[in-house]
């Protein structure tokens, strides 16, 4: 009897640790955006698994994943940019998700089988009214036109998100082409490349320079701003959707995979299904003013209707990982630091 009693100690003490493991999902992540704490309250409402969130830089959270080792608490590693994504697969980071509602609810084109998009972002070209015409600034090519020169602002060549541009350059154009790009960009310089997006933007409303390019979600907040000084600088500033006529607009995203020696492997796939629900795709769009990845997924944010609908680059984002090293080497050789 007594020995019986152990044995059914023993299990019920298993299935109390297996519970348990359940209820928890140690999260590291990179976005750093006060909005996302109603997706992470959500999800424990919704399925009672505690978040456990450690916050820090993309290369720092990487760095520690790969020093902690299979002693890592990490379930989860969420950050913006595929090329960051990319870089933590190769590090192998990730392990792959086998996921039917995943890969349903995904376009093929914003998952690979171990990292996944959940919210989108297009890199659009921004212009002065009075100084530039739309017309002349139509594609992500234009930028390097002659007639641009002395008009052109941009933060550092380095910097994931241009590295990410100038990857699916190279996948469309090839390297020769995109190098020659390059160096026409840097020839239409107004100023040496500094800043991060939102000062392109206020480059071109304060007509520092005539023409930029951005990440839409920092136009919405402007156009979304409390502020009457940020919605009086953006009537100054046009939106152009570039490459309409052919491949679509860049773009870029937020993604997130599950880590290879995760402790609660059931509780990261929900919360990477969680993150493909209806409410956390309006979220990111509502909150944050992303785009969703789910196509059927309305949503309602007057910035991104004000910005209009557009054709969006289909370049599969796994791709994208394969040229950022050949990026980087042309954006130096081209002078685009």
């Amino acid at each position: 009897m007594k020995k019986t009693l152990t044995v059914l100690s023993l299990a019920l003490l298993a299935v109390t640790a297996a519970q348990a493991q359940e209820k928890v999902l140690n999260l590291y992540s990179a976005r750093h955006y006060q909005t996302d704490e109603r997706l992470y309250e959500n999800f424990t409402q919704q399925t009672g698994i505690k978040i456990n969130r450690i916050e820090g830089k993309e290369d720092e959270l990487m760095e520690r994943l790969r020093n902690e080792g299979a002693n890592s608490p990490a379930d989860v590693f969420i950050t913006v940019d595929a090329t960051r994504l990319a870089v933590a697969d190769s590090y192998g980071l990730f392990a792959p998700v086998k996921s039917k509602l995943l890969e349903s609810r995904i376009p093929a084109h914003l998952h690979t089988d171990t990292w996944f998009a959940f919210s989108t972002r297009a890199r659009v070209i921004i212009y002065n009214r009075s100084a530039v015409k739309a017309e002349d600034v139509a594609t992500y090519a234009s930028l390097a036109d002659p007639k641009l020169k002395g008009k052109v602002c941009s933060r550092s060549g380095a910097h994931p998100y241009n590295l990410s541009l100038v990857a699916s350059l190279i996948a469309h154009d090839g390297e020769a082409k995109t190098e020659e790009w390059a160096k026409g960009v840097v020839a239409n310089f107004a100023r040496a490349p500094k800043g991060g997006d939102t000062d392109q933007i206020k480059s071109v409303a304060a007509g520092e320079c005539g023409v930029a390019v951005s990440n839409t979600y920092y136009l919405a907040r402007l156009i979304r701003s409390d502020k009457v000084e940020d919605r009086r600088m953006m009537e100054r500033v046009g939106i152009v959707w570039p490459n309409q006529a052919n491949r679509g607009t860049h773009i870029n995203i937020s993604g997130a995979g599950m880590v290879k020696t995760a402790k609660n492997p059931e509780a990261a796939v929900k919360f990477l299904e969680y993150l493909a629900s209806d409410e956390a795709q309006r979220y990111f769009a509502d909150g944050n003013n992303e785009w969703p990845v789910v196509p059927s997924v309305a949503t309602n944010n007057p910035a991104l209707e004000a910005m209009g609908k557009f054709k969006a680059d289909e370049l599969p984002i796994g791709n994208l990982a394969r040229n950022v090293a050949a990026a980087q080497k042309l954006l130096d050789r081209a002078g685009y630091r």
